[in-house]
């Protein structure tokens, strides 16, 4: 009885395993196929290859989700402009408006020095 039952979870932890390890592959063979795609890419590109590097600390983060905030708000003024004027005047100075006013928007919502 305890033996069956020590096979079972053996077996279940073999399969696990096994699972995991096919998740795994399946993940490195993404990596090695995006890094496959990215240098033939790179390789049809003149000059030395550039490596860009992300910050990944907590700032970085914010700022990252502010600057997807206020490009979101951004695009939906433009769309809610489109959508009511139908004056490319009006539509054109909702767009030179904003594109004045989303500065001003950046530092008193999001002011960055404190």
């Amino acid at each position: 009885m305890v033996s069956k039952e020590r096979a079972r979870r053996r077996a279940e932890r073999e399969a696990e395993r096994a699972r995991q390890e096919a998740l795994r592959a399946e993940r490195e063979a993404r990596l090695a196929r995006r890094r496959e795609r990215v240098g033939r890419v790179t390789a049809l590109l003149p000059g030395r290859p550039v490596k860009i590097v992300s910050q990944g600390g907590i700032m970085a983060r914010r700022r990252r989700a502010q600057n997807a905030v206020a490009a979101v708000l951004f695009l939906i003024v433009q769309v809610i402009a489109w959508l009511l004027w139908s004056s490319w005047a009006a539509r054109f100075g909702t767009l030179v408006l904003s594109l004045l006013f989303v500065p001003l928007f950046l530092t008193l919502v999001f002011d960055r020095r404190t």
